[in-house]
């Protein structure tokens, strides 16, 4: 006869294998059912009803919580067939486990009108990728209510105050005379107008103080952060806006400002201004912003601008142009500043040089694979083809929604590039500095580089590898010596006769033995205008470098032509500089040269140059002592010594020019 303590054993296994198949997954996503004590189901989003819930993981492993709040929760989505939830538990739990609040609220979106399921998650993805640091929680669950299957949600944050959520100073309740009330504050602009909410004093923007909670606040913490924000608004809308110290920039931290603004851009969520967050923390001037929330329409899902607009995508329009209002007079005021315009334009660039698009569409894939098993069962219950709210677009299959959202960040993330960089301050052509490279003059008009064949210099269509578009663009004094790499000669005006801006014009540039002293040789780079072109003018005729006839030929001849005030605005007068690969390294400290004929020495202690040579009567050139800057600090001929006691410490390079060869070698005084 089988003992009473085995059978008892086996009852109680029996009962555990009837409880997990009971509570099993429905796909490779955890599972949440949910029952309300009564039977019936969740009818009100204001009023709370009980309810048990039992959570199947991955690893079909049962947790079960009892009397659970839930409730309707959303504006317009409420109205959804697939409607969203909040659940309130009797303790904190960590209900995502490590790494997520610890609290009692949480959310279950429905994602009803975002075809994909992922427009939340993604944007919540892209928060991360950013400087924003309160992301909400993003976890992918199929969900059972009464024993009926509802579909796919998703498990996310309450946004509260809370660590691992908006992580402010929580303020005491009710708050002392003596407490600090300066901070923290969730703040939300909120088309709505719902709950503890105001207006600013001169943009009208519906401010909803979302902590401290209404039931908790009190006058002064209403009144301090009304007008506080009211002192932001006002400084924004003032004539000096733009002061860094008196103006609205004070009143902003820049780095979540940009962010949470590219975010916005970038998701194209047309409710983006209509629904903002920010937040204050105590003792702190800034006002914070993020986190984002509510997406689902954002990503070109919303036919209204389609109805209003005639807009066929919005992969081609800025949200701060055509979403709907709220923060939007806010963050367009902000685009009449410069110091904006740069911010905005700036980290994007950084942005996209990181990775952005790639590390979206990563996210796109994931979630969708993710998803593979448990959207089939979701669009088998609600219908893929079917517009369940705002949907722009409507396919027959998964796979067409996520590639349509794919192929919406791969354009519109290249729009913003653009769209960014008009908005940004023209700047103006900088004073050029030459560096350790070769360069490349390219013509404005024809893109072609200036090159020299025999002793004639003309255009050449650009090749990185031909060396005889290559110059060394050397400093002398206030001006320029460019030596060309291939036959070591520089650029040369040859001009005969009287000379002036307009005189004499019209004979072809070419090449001489490089001589540093010949006015003929020295240019100066002249900045023009803001697209980064320059002028070439010599110092002698003091003519401008120009493309004969502005011909695209190659061969066109570059002319020695007339300065005047066409500079700035004639093609053929104007070029570009682009460098093209490394000088060859020169040496760093004084070494023989030429040792059958002279050699260079440097005497330290008593700090004289001097060169040696077995027939000094070789010794017939004239070297120049050049400080690192490119200033000319002195000359010698070379039977002479110079002395270097009078000059700073610091590296310094010799170069003269004999039998028809130039040469230079650096030293450290």
């Amino acid at each position: 006869m089988m003992k009473k303590t085995t059978l008892l054993f086996l009852i109680g296994l029996l009962c555990t294998l009837c409880t997990y198949a009971q509570w099993e997954q429905k796909s490779n996503l955890p599972t949440i059912y949910i029952a309300t004590f009564d039977g019936y189901g969740i009818y009100s989003k204001t009023e709370y009803k009980y309810c048990k819930l039992h959570y199947v993981d991955e690893e079909g492993h049962v947790t079960s919580y009892d009397s659970v709040l839930i409730r309707g929760r959303g504006n317009s989505t409420w109205n959804l067939s697939k409607k969203p939830y909040r659940i309130k538990f009797n303790n904190k739990v960590k209900f995502l486990g490590t790494g997520y609040a610890k609290t009692k609220k949480w959310t279950l979106l429905a994602n009803a009108g975002d075809k994909t399921m992922m427009r939340n998650a993604l944007t919540s993805a892209m928060g991360d990728f950013t400087s924003l640091k309160f992301n909400p929680a993003a976890k992918f669950v199929d969900m059972v209510l009464n024993g009926t299957y509802v579909g796919t949600y998703q498990i996310s944050d309450q946004v509260d105050v809370r660590p691992h959520r908006v992580n402010v100073t929580e303020q005491p309740v009710p708050p002392a005379a003596t407490d600090d009330i300066t901070g923290g504050y969730l703040l939300e602009v909120d088309g709505f107008r719902e709950g503890n909410c105001f207006s600013t004093s001169r943009y009208g923007a519906p401010v909803r103080i979302h902590y401290p909670d209404d039931e908790d606040i009190v006058s002064a913490q209403t009144n301090y952060i009304r007008n506080y924000v009211n002192e932001f608004d006002l400084a924004l809308y003032s004539t000096d806006f733009d002061n860094p110290t008196t103006g609205y920039r004070a009143y902003v931290d820049s780095a979540s400002l940009v962010d949470w603004y590219i975010c916005t851009e970038v998701s194209a969520n047309i409710d983006g201004f209509y629904s903002t967050y920010f937040y204050k923390e105590q003792a702190d001037p800034k006002l914070y912003w993020g986190p984002l929330w509510d997406y689902d329409i954002a990503y070109n899902n919303d036919y209204r601008v389609r109805n209003e607009q005639g807009l066929t995508t919005t992969a081609y329009s800025l949200m701060a142009d055509i979403a709907y209002s709220g923060s939007k007079a806010w963050v367009n005021r902000m685009w009449e500043d410069p110091w904006f315009q740069k911010l905005v334009y700036n980290r994007y660039k950084e942005l996209l040089d990181k990775g952005l698009v790639d590390y979206l569409h990563h996210k796109i894939d994931s979630f969708a694979n993710v998803l593979n098993r448990s959207q089939k069962l979701n669009y088998e219950k609600w219908g893929i083809s079917t517009r369940a709210y705002h949907e722009f677009v409507l396919y027959s299959s998964y796979d067409q929604y996520v590639a349509d959202l794919k192929q919406f960040v791969t354009d519109h993330c290249a729009y913003l590039e653009q769209a960014f960089a008009n908005r940004k301050p023209v700047e103006p052509t900088p004073a050029f500095v030459p560096d350790n490279y070769y360069y490349h003059l390219i013509n404005a008009k024809t893109s072609k580089a200036i090159a020299t064949s025999g002793a004639g210099v003309y255009q050449l269509s650009e090749n990185k590898n031909d060396e005889s578009e290559d110059w060394e663009i050397r400093k002398v004094g206030t001006h320029f010596q460019l030596i060309n790499r291939q036959t070591e000669k520089a650029l040369n005006d040859p001009t005969e006769g009287a000379v002036g801006p307009s005189t004499n014009v019209g004979t072809q540039l070419n090449t001489a033995t490089p001589d540093d002293t010949d006015e003929r040789q020295l240019w100066n780079i002249i900045p023009q205008g803001t697209a980064g072109f320059y002028n070439l003018e010599n110092v002698y005729s003091q003519h401008i470098a120009n493309l004969e006839g502005g011909r695209s030929d190659d061969n066109t001849a570059i002319l020695s032509y007339t300065s005047d005030s066409r500079n700035g605005e004639s093609q053929n007068r104007l070029w570009y500089i682009v460098s093209n690969g490394e000088l060859p390294a020169t040496p760093t400290s004084i070494r023989e040269v030429e040792p059958e004929e002279y050699a260079l020495a440097y005497n330290p202690h008593s700090q004289v140059l001097h060169f040696g040579s077995e027939t000094p009567a070789a010794l017939t050139f004239t070297a120049h002592v050049i400080a690192i800057n490119g200033v000319r600090v002195g000359s010698f001929k070379a039977n002479e010594e110079f002395s270097m006691s009078a000059l700073p410490s610091g590296v310094y390079v010799v170069t003269w020019t004999a039998g028809g060869q130039t040469r230079s070698v650096k030293f450290k005084k």
